[in-house]
């Protein structure tokens, strides 16, 4: 993506800081694994927000006095030994071009830096992304550099800025629009792949892997998440993610998955029969799962609350449920279905933002009703992604077969 992007990102955000503030957002890096390896690195997806950058150590530091941001990228210095083990740093010229910021600094020079602002400016406030996704995870970079500030400047009032970008990234600009579109194209692709080679008797890996050769094949070396391939009664654990079964003739296979591109996500379901036909029953539940998903999309846009999605989807359920015979009262609904319809997609799958909101244009989010019947060894979601437009919401994944007629008229080729 070009810097503009992200020179505006940033814009948006120094306009909500206060007056003698500093700003710190850190890249991170990758975390131990065991003996000399390291988990693969992934860039905080605010960092990258703000900078287009996917390179560790690296440090965003803005500091806003009289009306004015100044903004400081510092990177790694490059050493050339290391470099022949495992690569060059990226350059100061490099991390100019990308991120559109004009002062870049070596890493080594940031203490003595930050420290000089506050020693020579009236800085009352330090802004750090504390996002914290459970009270007994490990502390991120921010974390541990807040608890070092509070012991050595204690004057200054850290503040949490996290929600600030999380609000700005809810709401997707044309590029972001577009490689989301992308990374869509790329699963379907994948998913015609795996639904072509799909035999009974496989295991469930074996049908993931032509997902897989599918996505790097296209330049996708990353996914939105670990796929789930789930066949029979493994379609009714929401997070099943083994993915070891052999497949018989007669199961479903629920595929839930998506690719990476850029680092903006797909996210997509959909339930086929291995061999080809579906059942009787298989096709009455489908079609009340496809019936709740069409309903979504019929009511999402701007203006309605992102809760009424879900509360959508769960009253066609409720009646789908009803007329299969499996509940006779609604509050019974939670049996065979147990999560939320929607969620929003971004950078992360699980994109940040506030879902106790009104929808607004330009919000990306999933549309993932289902049914999970164990006792019948039946489980049913189908997955979209919508774009909320200005008087509606766009389908991204319209393209993808999904009804019944289509899913059998495939494999049947």
């Amino acid at each position: 993506m070009k810097n503009i992007l992200f020179n505006t990102n940033r814009d948006n955000l120094w306009e909500s800081l206060e007056e003698n503030s500093i700003t710190l957002i850190f890249a991170g890096e990758a975390p131990y694994k065991s003996a000399d390896e390291t988990y693969a690195f992934t860039p905080n997806r605010n960092f990258y927000y703000l900078t287009g950058i996917d390179k560790d150590k690296m440090i965003l530091m803005v500091v806003k006095r009289s009306g004015k941001a100044e903004e400081i990228l510092f990177v790694e210095k490059n050493d050339p030994v290391l470099a022949r083990w495992v690569g060059e740093k990226m350059s100061i010229y490099e991390a100019k071009k990308i991120s559109g910021i004009k002062n870049v600094e070596f890493i080594e020079k940031f203490e003595d830096s930050f420290h000089g602002i506050l020693e020579k400016t009236k800085i009352e406030n330090l802004y750090l992304d504390l996002e914290r996704q459970g009270f007994d995870i490990s502390m991120s970079t921010s974390q541990r550099f807040a608890k070092i500030v509070n012991e050595r400047y204690p004057y200054l009032r850290v503040q949490n800025i996290y929600h600030e970008i999380a609000s700005l990234r809810l709401i997707k600009s044309e590029e972001e629009i577009q490689l989301i579109r992308q990374a869509i194209d790329i699963t379907d692709m994948g998913i015609k792949q795996l639904m072509k080679n799909a035999k009974v008797g496989m295991k469930e890996y074996q049908l993931e892997a032509y997902f897989d050769f599918s996505l790097k094949s296209n330049g996708v070396t990353d996914y939105a998440f670990p796929t789930i391939a789930a066949c029979g009664k493994n379609a009714t654990i929401l997070h099943y993610v083994k993915n070891n079964s052999e497949i018989q003739n007669g199961e479903l296979v629920l595929f839930d998955l998506g690719a990476q591109y850029k680092y903006y996500n797909a996210d997509i379901s959909r339930t086929f029969p291995v061999n080809g036909k579906y059942t009787e029953r298989q096709k009455q539940v489908y079609n009340v799962v496809l019936k709740a998903q069409e309903a979504v999309i019929a009511v999402a846009k701007p203006g309605i609350l992102f809760s009424v999605l879900n509360e959508t989807a769960k009253e066609v359920l409720i009646n789908g449920c009803i007329e299969l015979g499996l509940i006779k009262k609604p509050n019974e609904i939670s049996k065979y279905y147990f999560h939320g319809v929607s969620h929003y997609l971004g950078l992360d799958t699980h994109d940040v933002g506030n879902r106790d909101i009104k929808l607004r244009a330009g919000m990306v989010c999933t549309n993932e009703p289902g049914l999970y019947i164990e006792e019948e060894n039946i489980g049913i979601r189908i997955e979209d992604d919508l774009l909320i437009t200005k008087d509606g919401c766009e389908n991204l994944s319209e393209q993808i077969i999904k009804t019944v007629d289509e899913i059998e008229a495939f494999m049947a080729k």
